[in-house]
C-alpha cells in the first residue's frame, strides 16, 4: 500500500479539501483524518455506516486529592512546577482544616506530587481523552478520531489511527492511505509524518506561507520523507508565488502545482461534496485531477 500524507505550515490552505479529492481520484483508497485536534473531513465525505462503538481513547493520568487523606503538609505544591496545586478550606465547618486541590486545567499528569505525597492521598486515573472512529464513506472506508477539549497526547491518538487505517488496508487490499494532517510541525504532525511514501505540502503566497513552508519542510527532511508542494490560490499574490517556487528551485523540491482561487472549493464543502462531485466539468477540477496524477 502506498500511505500519502497531505499537511500545511497553517490551518486553512485547503488542506482538507485537497484530500477529500485525492482520496476520490485513487478509488482503491482508506482515508485517515489524523487532524484530531479539529477533523473535519468527516464533514465532506460524510460516513454512512460505523464499523463499530466508538473506542475511547485514553492516554495519560488524571490525578485527584482524597480530602479525607490530605494531611495539608504542602509538599505537593513544592513540587509541582506547573502550579496546579493550591491549599482550599477542608470543610464548610471549618476553615483552619486546609487541603490540596488540584487544578485538572494546569496538572500535565507528571505524578510527581504523587510520589512525595506523604499521606498517599493523591490517586491517579486513566485519562479518558477523547474517541476514535472507523466508518464506512461513499469514498471508502474512514478512521477518524476527536481529541476531547485541552486533553493532550495527540501524537499517541495519530498513532492509533494510521494503525487501524493499516490494519483495514492491509486486510481489504486497498492501494492507498490519503491521511489529512495536522497542520503545523507539533506532535500530531511527526506522528502523521513517519513512514510515509510521500508528503505533499499545501502552502498559499504569502510571507507567513513561506516561512511555514520552510518550518515543515525542514521536519519532513529530518525524517526522509519524499515531498513535493502545492501553492493554493497562487493567483491571489503571483509576486509571492514567484518567490515560493523560487524557493522550491532553489531547495531542489518539486513543485506539484499551482491552483488558482476558485470559490467552488467553498460551495462543494458547503454542500458536503468533493471539487470533483460538485464541479466535476470545471478547470479547477481538472487541475486537481492533473495534480493526483503527479503524484500517484
Amino acid at each position: 500500500m502506498k500511505q500519502i500524507l497531505v499537511i500545511s505550515g497553517k490551518g486553512g490552505t485547503g488542506k482538507t479539501t485537497l484530500t477529500s479529492a485525492f482520496s476520490q481520484l485513487a478509488g482503491d483508497v482508506v482515508l485517515a483524518d489524523c487532524d484530531v485536534d479539529a477533523a473535519d473531513l468527516f464533514l465532506v465525505v460524510k460516513p454512512e455506516k460505523f464499523r463499530r462503538e466508538p473506542e475511547d481513547f485514553y492516554s495519560g493520568y488524571k490525578f485527584t486529592v482524597d480530602r479525607s487523606w490530605c494531611s495539608g503538609c504542602q509538599r505537593c505544591i513544592e513540587v509541582c512546577r506547573f502550579d496546579a496545586l493550591s491549599m482550599v478550606n477542608g470543610s464548610e465547618d471549618n476553615h483552619n482544616w486546609k487541603v490540596a486541590k488540584i487544578d485538572p486545567l494546569a496538572c500535565e499528569g507528571c505524578g510527581c506530587c504523587a510520589d512525595v505525597c506523604p499521606a498517599e492521598a493523591i490517586k491517579s486515573e486513566d485519562a479518558h481523552s477523547g474517541q476514535i472512529f472507523i466508518a464506512d464513506t461513499r469514498l471508502g472506508p474512514m478512521v477518524y478520531g476527536r481529541l476531547g477539549i485541552a486533553e493532550s497526547n495527540s501524537g499517541k491518538m495519530v498513532a492509533v489511527i494510521r494503525k487501524y487505517a493499516m490494519q483495514i488496508a492491509g486486510e481489504e487490499k486497498r492501494e492507498y492511505i490519503v491521511i489529512d494532517g495536522s497542520p503545523g510541525i507539533g506532535c500530531p504532525v511527526i506522528a502523521s509524518l513517519s513512514g510515509v511514501n510521500h508528503a505533499v505540502i499545501v502552502t498559499e503566497p504569502t510571507l507567513s506561507g513561506l516561512h511555514d513552508l520552510e518550518r515543515i519542510l525542514k521536519l519532513c527532511r529530518h525524517f526522509n520523507i519524499s515531498t513535493s508542494i502545492i501553492i493554493n490560490k497562487y493567483d491571489l499574490n503571483t509576486e509571492m508565488s514567484d518567490k515560493l517556487e523560487q524557493y522550491c528551485q532553489q531547495e531542489g523540491i518539486e513543485l506539484a502545482g499551482k491552483l488558482p482561487f476558485d470559490k467552488i472549493f467553498v460551495e462543494a464543502t458547503s454542500q458536503g461534496k468533493t471539487i470533483l462531485e460538485y464541479a466535476p466539468t470545471s478547470e479547477i477540477s481538472h487541475k486537481v485531477e492533473e495534480l493526483w496524477t503527479r503524484l500517484s
